[in-house]
């Protein structure tokens, strides 16, 4: 969809003939990046509905649901406009509004308020409604509405708990608030929703089956491979396939704001299935934007792979793995912390520092999981036990991991997105021991940027000469200046080829 946007300085402008063709195309690559809403029926769908195309006359079109919502449109019973992947638009850029919308998405504005946002961003409260409005077509209140009401439906259709106890995991501060908005967005009331539904079943100790969609092609062997590659011991695990998947499950744990959860991560041809069991329902939203963050579902391979394809050297790469994603992380801070352990040694000793951090601090699950035991520790907590840690890592590399960890733990570098990515960048190079490879793989994996590119990575390098590619930082940089803004992407063709070890 590139053209869509001028400038990241400029407010979205949708262009109503283009989205009009979009509509009409019936093509799905395209949900996600606008809402089409019909005036003659009140309703707002997804640019693939099936449903006849309307008159242009009759057609709006919004960047956002919680827009189309707030305009008094109420969300298609047939084409589930809430479940579509999200924007792509939020993950490429690092400017406010996709901070903002990023943060939102995370649950910042319910645990938080506006101001918490705003804090967070580094604006007032006043700004950051503005310049929401001014791009998205509506304020950080009415989007975290949104994502409450679409938590709520994934409750009433996936689990059957009583509708009080859905009102407020989703968020609603009151039954009433709760009922109201759902009749409202799908002019059905929870009872109704339920009943067409005909899926539920009981949530056995927190636990919850959901459909992760994702737009366009999905090579999912190469990313799971890598993240059970990497596993650390007690924290990450292969797991059991569900529902007869040919391709195995990635299991975690996860630290979330009310308290722990495991996810089971399982990709198909047309989603990855997701198996939940959270300590309190509140962090359902949460849960479910990191795993989407970590599996990088909001992608748009078509306009990534486009690119890619038009270099000669990549293109076979890319044509043997179309919908190629780049594995992030559930936390910037444990993903960076990786990163940091991964400087000149192979997976298996990663994985053996890790696993000795998490032992060390030994924070375990309340209830244990299969193979799953631990959480990984946060900054705070490995600084208290740091003199005690056994790693063995040369003196330097120690010092600067504390360092790291007294700059995560102090807020003077943020890794939740909340900070653009370029002033992180600047900030962790002022730190003793960390050069352009660490800062670079970090942008891609914890912060997702995805133009993000370690030229001076020796498997990158490989890789590139393999495909016939200059292999000198110098040439190699200038060469990829055509693979822009994706250059994170063909990262992980390059790495695909020149090795499959060492990942952080």
């Amino acid at each position: 969809m590139t053209g869509w946007r001028q400038t990241p300085s400029e407010p979205l402008h949708l262009d109503g003939e283009r989205c009009y063709r979009a509509v009409r195309s019936k093509d799905e690559r395209f949900d996600g990046w606008f809402i089409g809403a019909v005036t003659s029926t009140g309703i707002y769908c997804r640019p693939s509905c099936p449903v006849r195309t309307p008159l242009r006359r009759n057609m709006r079109f919004f960047p956002t649901a919680a827009a189309a919502q707030q305009a008094g449109f109420r969300a298609c019973k047939r084409c589930r406009p809430d479940a579509t992947p999200g924007s792509p638009e939020w993950d490429r850029r690092s400017d406010a509004v996709a901070r903002a919308m990023r943060l939102i998405a995370d649950g910042v504005v319910d645990r938080d308020g506006v101001d918490g946002l705003a804090r967070r961003l580094g604006y007032s409260a006043r700004q950051v409604e503005r310049i929401l409005r001014a791009e998205v077509g509506t304020g950080p209140l009415a989007l975290a509405r949104a994502q409450r009401v679409r938590t709520a439906r994934t409750l009433i259709e996936s689990s059957d708990l009583s509708f009080a106890e859905v009102c407020f995991a989703a968020g609603f501060s009151s039954v009433r608030q709760f009922n109201a908005t759902v009749r409202e967005v799908y002019d059905l009331t929870p009872s109704e929703l339920r009943g067409r539904s005909g899926t539920t079943a009981p949530l056995a100790d927190g636990s919850l089956h959901l459909r992760l969609p994702f737009r366009g092609a999905f090579s999912a062997a190469s990313l799971f491979d890598h993240l059970l590659a990497a596993a650390i011991p007690g924290v990450e695990e292969s797991g059991a396939t569900v529902g007869g998947a040919t391709s195995r499950t990635y299991r975690r744990t996860l630290r979330l704001e009310h308290g722990n959860g495991v996810v089971g991560l399982t990709p198909f041809d047309d989603h990855v299935a997701a198996a939940l069991r959270l300590d309190d329902l509140r962090d359902l939203a949460a849960a479910v934007t990191r795993c989407r963050w970590l599996l990088d579902l909001d992608a748009d391979p078509v306009a990534v792979d486009e690119v890619l394809v038009a270099d000669e050297h990549l293109r076979g790469e890319v044509a043997g793995a179309p919908g190629r994603r780049v594995p992030r992380t559930v936390d910037g801070a444990e993903m960076t912390l990786r990163i940091l352990l991964a400087q000149q040694v192979s997976t298996a000793a990663v994985r053996t520092h890790a696993a000795r951090l998490v032992n060390g601090v030994d924070e375990r699950l309340g209830v244990l999981d299969g193979g799953l035991t631990h959480l990984f520790p946060d900054a705070a907590r490995l600084l208290a036990r740091w003199e005690d840690l056994v790693v063995a890592l040369p003196v330097r590399r120690r010092d600067t991991l504390r360092s790291v960890l007294e700059c995560i733990a102090t807020g003077e570098v943020a890794l939740d997105g909340s900070v653009e990515r370029d002033r992180v960048r600047s900030r962790l190079l002022d730190i003793a021991g960390i050069g352009p490879w660490t800062v670079e793989v970090v942008a891609m994996r914890a912060l997702g940027d995805p133009d993000a590119f370690p030229v001076t990575d020796l498997v990158v390098r490989r890789g590139a000469e393999r495909l016939g590619l200059p292999s000198s930082p110098a040439a190699l940089t200038a060469h990829a200046e055509q693979w822009r803004p994706w250059r994170s992407t063909a990262v992980q063709h390059l790495w695909s080829v020149g090795s499959k070890a060492r990942w952080p």
